[in-house]
């Protein structure tokens, strides 16, 4: 049974529905053809959340993306500062960032080596975001890397209608603050029009010295030359500076300080002041779109994305030889070692372009697209200072990696009466060359995977008329994966196998005008997949290892029901099972100079919790539509049950659950000189519950004894969050 404190958001969960349901449909006809391209139509048989314009917008303080979509259904979130600005991230049914594919208006984000998505880069992305969607599972075929759990599509192409601007400032804990102003021109005459957005967010951070600094900006330029063909440009710069907070909080320190930071320790005993991360990412991306006729859309984009940077640490007693450099002589001493501070460089060319054909005609739909992708990265490393013998701008490596993507897909949607047919196919190409790694240079594999990722799936609709809409779905799906580049640098002696998932769906949704329900049912069973497992490589580099089977098996249920116009209740739940069959650990053993096994058998796959639910009430004490007043409360709770740090099913490392709480208050209203003032006060985690949201475990057998060392990133208590928005 469920703790009782726990009660309320339990049942909550049961009354879950489609939050948007509805509505999708009706947007489906206006989203631009790059979006519909790589997006799960209203009845495409996938499981998904669409999340608007006007619902990002009511949660937008300045905190990172996965924080403003911590209430959709199966989420995840995590923050290395603790308050959710700065590094962020979000996992989906246990799956972490490097396999949610994430695209910017059809173009990939995910990290090309790391197959990450990092929202620091793009700073204040809400702000520019006029509609996402999550679909949970392999879903459809998209461009890119990482899809192999979720897919993220995010669009910022929507530009203002009329003339126009509009501004959002942000004050809160943590000396949280957030400034961002937006402007158009609405279209002119010659069929031009530009939009612009300026984003400064900054935020002392939870955890010490975990302070952040983002700036961005968008620039929009559209021109519509005809009411068939358009072009659009679009710049993003992100630009960020983030303390380091990566290594999380031991767990003793927990007990004692939990904002205590390790990083940046000097051998004076005092912190280095500029133990940062530092990168700057420019999005490029080019869009031109004709519609032939009535059915049949084209659309072609180019993009570059450039991305560079580096993080700046102290390091104590540094050898000379990992430096390629001989000992220092001092005197009659012998120094091998010495304190420094050094940059690690990463220096990136992205570019490409991506293209889709649509065609609609009664009760057929037909897309065509794909994409052809370039990476090009540079790393290396840089000594800028050092107390004995190296010289400064010492470079020590520079490396190369190059990696190249092709992918071709093919989509049809055909309806037979209530029954609707739908077919995928997917063809991936990958090359990719890495000309050796920091810790091992010599290591230079070149690989190349030819994957087939085809979908299948059927829409049945029960009821579809105006009072209500009822249908009943069940796809399956194949995604492939390629290994990142952690695998490959950990991997000397032997190279580790691509992915394989197979993922089974089947759901039913119900749409009514106040109330709707939706239930969905997965198994996503997986071949190869590379988990952490403890295992050593020759080199002494922990890798991860691929295991023959493991799955994914749950439930989840989501929507809203509003029996009265100022009261509406919200919730989603998810329940599951996560398994590796045939686990075998690897402990490092000390005493023999070796590594210890240990079988267990069928364990809990890592960060995957059984139970999550998120759940809300929204009151709207009064509201005048005349002069656009309205005052909306809104309770919101989220669950989340034990994760496990490791694959071992081991309570002694695991993050406990927690169940956390937090309060919106929103107050809008027009005037004579705005259009729209709104007033915001987030409350967040009102009860000040002590928890964590991410770690990670060691273990090892030293002197006789078995030691297990936990690390955690603790989340902030009690904090609040103020804005006022704009709108001219």
């Amino acid at each position: 049974m469920f703790p009782q404190r726990f009660v309320l958001s339990f049942l909550f969960s049961t009354f879950s529905v489609f939050a948007f349901a509805q509505d999708s449909l009706k947007q489906q006809n206006l989203q631009p053809v790059e979006i519909r391209a790589v997006r799960a139509g209203s009845d495409a048989p996938f499981a998904k959340t669409e999340i608007g314009k006007q619902e990002i917008e009511k949660n937008n303080l300045g905190q990172d993306l996965p924080f403003l979509l911590q209430y959709t259904p199966s989420a995840v979130v995590t923050s290395d500062a603790g308050a959710g600005v700065g590094y962020t991230g979000l996992r989906i049914r246990g799956t972490d960032g490097t396999r949610i594919n994430v695209t910017l208006n059809g173009i990939p984000v995910n990290d090309a080596e790391s197959q990450g998505t990092f929202f620091v880069n793009f700073p204040d992305i809400a702000s520019s975001a006029s509609s996402m969607q999550i679909q949970r599972g392999v879903g459809t075929s998209t461009n890119g890397a990482g899809a192999f759990g979720a897919t993220m599509s995010i669009s910022t192409l929507e530009q203002m209608k009329e003339a126009g601007a509009e501004g959002s400032f942000s004050i809160g804990s943590f000396n949280t603050q957030k400034y961002t102003v937006k402007a158009g021109t609405g279209l002119l005459q010659n069929g031009f029009q530009f939009d612009v957005r300026l984003s400064k967010l900054s935020s002392d951070g939870y955890v010490q010295r975990s302070a952040s600094d983002l700036k961005s900006l968008q620039l929009l330029a559209g021109w519509t030359l005809s009411k068939k063909t358009s072009l659009r440009f679009m710049l993003l710069t992100g630009r960020e500076k983030t303390g380091q907070a990566w290594n999380g909080v031991a767990e003793d320190s927990l007990k004692t300080n939990r904002r205590f930071n390790e990083l940046g320790l000097m051998s004076d005993g005092n912190y280095y002041s500029n133990q940062t991360d530092n990168y700057q990412q420019d999005y490029y991306q080019f869009f031109f779109n004709h519609k032939f006729n009535n059915n049949l859309t084209a659309n072609v984009a180019f993009f570059l994305t450039r991305g560079k940077g580096y993080y700046e640490e102290y390091k104590m007693a540094e050898f000379f030889s990992d430096y390629g450099l001989p000992y220092f002589t001092r005197g009659n001493d012998t120094l091998q070692s010495t304190d420094l501070i050094r940059q690690l460089w990463l220096d990136n060319y992205f570019y490409g372009s991506v293209f889709s054909l649509l065609y609609e005609k009664n009760k057929t739909q037909l897309s065509f697209g794909g994409g052809y992708t370039h990476y090009a990265g540079d790393h290396f490393g840089v000594v800028k200072w050092a107390e004995y013998a190296v010289s400064a701008d010492h470079r020590w490596y520079q490396l190369d990696a190059t990696k190249k993507d092709l992918n071709f897909y093919t989509k049809a949607q055909h309806s037979i009466g209530k029954l609707i047919l739908f077919g995928d196919l997917q063809f991936r190409h990958v090359a990719y060359d890495l000309n050796g790694f920091r810790k091992n240079p010599t290591v230079q594999p070149s690989v190349t995977y030819n994957f087939f990722n085809p979908k299948v799936g059927v829409t049945y609709l029960l009821k579809d008329d105006n009072t209500q809409r009822q249908k009943l779905y069940a796809s399956l799906a194949v995604a492939n994966k390629e290994p990142n580049r952690d695998d490959f640098e950990a991997s000397t002696n032997s190279l580790p196998q691509p992915e394989r998932l197979n993922d089974i769906e089947a759901g039913y949704e119900f749409n009514k005008l106040r109330w709707n329900f939706g239930a969905n049912l997965y198994y996503m069973s997986y071949k190869d997949q590379l988990v952490l497992t403890g295992k050593i490589n020759d080199v002494g580099a922990y890798t991860r290892t691929n295991v023959p089977e493991s799955y994914r098996a749950g439930l989840e249920v989501m929507g809203a029901v509003k029996p009265f116009k100022w009261f509406t209740l919200h919730a989603n739940a998810t329940l599951s099972e996560n398994k590796i069959k045939n686990l075998t650990e690897f402990i490092d053993n000390y005493d023999e100079g070796n590594q210890t096994m240990i079988n267990h058998g069928t364990t809990d796959i890592a960060f995957s919790p059984k139970f999550i639910s998120a759940a809300g009430i929204i009151f709207t004490p009064f509201q005048n539509v005349k002069s656009g007043q309205k005052l909306e409360i809104e309770i919101l709770n989220k669950y989340v049950s034990r994760q496990f740090l490791d694959n071992t099913s081991n309570e002694r490392r695991s993050i406990n659950a927690y169940n956390i709480n937090d309060v919106r208050l929103r107050y809008a209203i027009r005037t004579k000189t705005f259009k729209e003032v709104t007033a915001i006060l987030a409350l967040n985690n009102v009860f000040d519950k002590k928890y964590e949201s991410n770690g990670y475990t060691f273990s090892y057998i030293y002197g006789g004894a078995f030691t297990t060392q936990n690390y955690y990133y603790p989340q902030a208590g009690f904090n609040w969050l103020m804005g006022l928005n704009l709108k001219w």
